[in-house]
């Protein structure tokens, strides 16, 4: 069974940048999609960027052109580069592994981490 170990969340002032990162253990990592999905209290859990094992990439409309989230599959590890942050992303972000390699829809995540706090205050 996978185990995702989320890091790098933090507190920051609109505009800044933070680069998660999530390091995975216990399965094969490089052949499964991998995502970060974030959640406030009392909101659903959204899928906010997600990438195939190839490397092929979608994004959530909120977070085009600011996110971008990549792999290091000889780290084990995913990451989430965030600039131009804003109030309204404060959310724990959460490191998700997909059931099959390419499949990037949100059905797809079955297994999650702890998550990490991301608070941007304006």
């Amino acid at each position: 069974q996978v185990q995702l170990l989320e890091s790098g969340g933090g507190l920051l002032r609109a505009g800044g940048s933070l680069r998660l990162s999530c390091a995975a253990s216990g399965s094969i990592f490089s052949i499964n999609a991998m995502g970060w999905y974030r959640q406030a209290p009392g909101k659903e859990r959204e899928l906010v960027a997600a990438i195939t094992r190839g490397g092929s990439t979608n994004y959530a409309d909120s977070v085009k052109g600011r996110f971008t989230i990549s792999r290091d599959n000889a780290k084990n590890t995913v990451y989430l580069q965030m600039n131009s942050l804003k109030p309204e992303d404060t959310d724990t972000y959460y490191c998700a592994q997909g059931k099959s390699g390419n499949n990037l829809a949100p059905g797809n995540f079955g297994s999650w981490g702890q998550g990490t706090q991301v608070t941007v205050s304006s």
